[in-house]
């Protein structure tokens, strides 16, 4: 036979099983992508065009966009450290050991906590990239590194995600983490983004409001409302869902806020599943004008309550400017706020865990550039 028939020959059988397998490929995309649209028309809090919030809100109250930008611009608040805090370190061997019925919690960075509890472990909206942004030469840049490489994390028993916006849903990290195999859970519609990113489908797991997972005979996950916004371009704004999380152990109950206004879920979610023995609720990019979308310290106290929380961890601060306000101030106020209240704080570095629940913590770690200036001048006196 011809050498040049023979390869053509050869050729056409590798090509058709070529086009079959991308032909097998679209279509199982397509039925995951029909299965997930099925469903998100489905939804009660889907109003047929895109995910509405338990009640009426407002992203902005007020202004304009172009009044908002210049603001952001022309403020003067001192929005980020002014010298270079940290490095913070997490030693990866602390998690070669977890106690069976016991909570550990430990705060990375931003909304980033890694969840012990029971005898599992979970991360929460897990971001490692320098910048909560589509590209990586602009937009919010971390005020420090984080404590752990995202390669040195531990096993994990599941990954949970509060929304799509940039700084909970970050795709390097995301990406990373998938090759360990874990399972992701996530509110409806985030899914289409693990799917671009070509996470296994298996792995995928996408629920509405009061939708819940049992992970084990113990460990069980609720997604709950919260009171938000998604989307992560300029003309795809809330066609995914956003949820805060409800985690249970066997023992323990912890309460994941991710974003949220001040709404009155936080009552009724308390009333079903507290008393939480911590919840971990927003405080920082917080402004009058989204006030209905972000809780501030005020609000976060009030929700902790609502929640019959037992102490409360801070997270959504101390990581990005992504609001008009210093970037102490969040912790500040929620220092003055939570003692009016006489609500127990717990206030770790980044990457600092959390284990004995009944005893307030306050590292005071976003003062280390001061202590570090005065120990400086101190050293140039002597």
């Amino acid at each position: 036979m011809n050498k040049y028939l023979k390869k053509f020959t050869l050729t056409i059988p590798i090509a058709l099983l070529t086009i079959t397998a991308l032909n097998l490929s679209c279509s199982t995309a397509d039925k995951r992508t029909q299965i997930r649209q099925d469903r998100i028309m489905k939804s009660q809090n889907y109003d047929g065009k895109k995910f509405v919030n338990p009640i009426p809100v407002k992203v902005m109250q007020q202004g304009s966009f172009f009044g908002t930008a210049w603001k952001w611009i022309a403020g003067d608040e001192k929005r980020q450290p002014q010298q270079p805090i940290g490095p913070f370190k997490l030693d990866p061997d602390q998690f070669n050991s977890m106690d069976s019925s016991g909570l550990r919690v430990t705060w990375i960075n931003h909304s980033t906590v890694i969840i012990e509890i029971d005898g599992k472990r979970f991360i929460t909206d897990p971001v490692w990239s320098k910048r909560a942004s589509p590209v990586s030469f602009a937009g919010p840049k971390r005020f420090f590194e984080p404590p752990i490489k995202v390669e040195d994390l531990p096993p994990l028993d599941g990954v949970i995600i509060s929304h799509d916006h940039y700084d909970h849903l970050d795709e390097n990290t995301i990406k990373k983490i998938a090759k360990t195999g874990v399972h992701f859970y996530m509110p409806l519609g985030v899914g289409k983004h693990f799917d671009e990113w070509d996470v296994n489908e298996k792995h995928i797991h996408e629920f509405d409001w009061w939708e819940t997972v049992k992970i084990d005979d113990a460990h069980i996950l609720v997604a709950t409302p919260a009171c938000h916004f998604s989307g992560r371009g300029l003309f795809n704004r809330n066609q995914t869902l956003w949820s805060s999380w409800v985690i249970l152990g066997k023992k323990h109950k912890v309460y994941f806020g991710g974003d949220s206004g001040y709404f009155p879920g936080f009552k009724q979610i308390g009333e079903k599943y507290g008393p939480f023995d911590i919840t971990m609720l927003e405080i920082g990019a917080y402004h009058p004008n989204w006030g209905s979308i972000h809780l501030g310290p005020e609000n976060a106290v009030k929700a902790h309550i609502d929640l019959k929380g037992k102490v409360m961890l801070p997270i959504h601060w101390g990581t990005f400017t992504l609001a008009f306000h210093g970037w102490t101030d969040p912790v500040e106020q929620l220092l003055v706020e939570a003692k009016s209240k006489q609500i127990k704080l717990m206030l770790p570095g980044p990457g600092q865990s959390v284990y004995n629940l009944n005893v307030t913590l306050n590292s005071e770690w976003w003062k280390q550039q001061e202590i570090t200036k005065a120990n400086k001048l101190i050293e140039a006196a002597d």
